[in-house]
């Protein structure tokens, strides 16, 4: 299976851009500039290996980040398949070898997205093991690194996660703060007045999805053609349940998709995706997610 990255060259170069920019300046790699040229300009070896376990992510853009960063350096991967497994402490999952000065340069922006993108990877993939079995899927949301949102995406997806709306262009969510003061007699015919304006919309969205706190917003939302997906923020699990029971009982199931939301923790997500809704947002995979531990060691 491939992790298509979703993201042209040009703008993951221009992220690539910003982070040599930042480490580099415009007076370089000082320390480098100090070694004598025979170790400046010598070749080296390299294996990218983990140091502790997880979900390795960034087959399809490493080369990508070498490619920008390190030109004259060489990938060869030890496991064609490394975006799709899990990764064991000292397990060696790349070789580089090349110039020498170029790596100095590039090793440690090479580490930082690697690293951070493996650990969004890693949590997903255990938020997903936790809820295996059940008919729920774990989706990202828009808490996510500004600059690196795509990049943070494509690591849900190596983890097994799925993604969410990526932005505000492509997707229609109507949360709490647009139907703010809206009292719940007027709420169904304020969303139905909504739904009527997707067509004069500049793109057609790829979903329509509408928040609600309470049980009666719920009942309200269901009574009206055009949601795709009603998200049910903070719900306590009986109502969660009662939640699906009543959109099963309208005979809605299959037709409007329920999103749990609000607090998801790794320890409670199994008893969320238990009560039968068939998305769980969170949040936490990738603003929170710790990194993984490489290393890139001389060979």
């Amino acid at each position: 299976m491939s992790h298509n990255t979703n993201i042209d060259s040009v703008e993951l170069e221009a992220i690539l851009e910003l982070a040599r920019a930042e480490d580099l300046g415009r007076a370089g790699d000082l320390t480098s500039l100090l070694l004598p040229e025979t170790a400046y300009s010598a070749t080296g070896s390299w294996e990218l290996v983990a140091r502790r376990p997880g979900r390795f992510c960034g087959k399809d853009v490493l080369p990508v980040m070498l490619a920008t960063l390190a030109p004259e350096v060489k990938l060869d991967w030890v496991d064609p398949r490394s975006d799709v497994k899990d990764i064991q402490a000292g397990e060696t999952v790349a070789r580089l070898s090349g110039l020498a000065c170029q790596m100095f340069a590039a090793e440690r922006t090479l580490l930082n997205f690697l690293q951070h993108l493996s650990g969004v990877a890693t949590l997903t993939s255990r938020y997903v093991a936790a809820v295996i079995g059940t008919h729920a899927k774990i989706y990202d949301t828009r808490k996510t690194t500004p600059g690196l949102r795509t990049l943070e995406k494509y690591a849900v997806r190596c983890g097994g996660g799925h993604n969410h709306r990526t932005g505000l262009y492509d997707a229609v969510l109507i949360k709490d703060n647009h139907l703010e003061d809206i009292p719940i007699d007027r709420l169904a015919h304020t969303v139905f007045e909504m739904l009527g304006r997707v067509e004069a919309l500049p793109q057609r969205p790829a979903f329509v999805e509408v928040e609600c706190d309470t049980l009666e917003q719920f009942a309200e939302l269901l009574k009206l053609v055009g949601i795709d997906v009603i998200l049910l923020d903070n719900f306590a699990l009986d109502d969660l349940r009662t939640a699906v029971k009543r959109r099963n009982d309208d005979g809605l199931r299959g037709k409007v998709e329920l999103e749990a939301s609000g607090g998801v923790t790794l320890d409670g997500v199994r008893a969320i995706a238990e009560t039968g809704v068939e998305r769980i947002a969170v949040g936490a995979i990738t603003h929170s997610a710790p990194v993984l531990d490489l290393g890139l060691d001389a060979a």
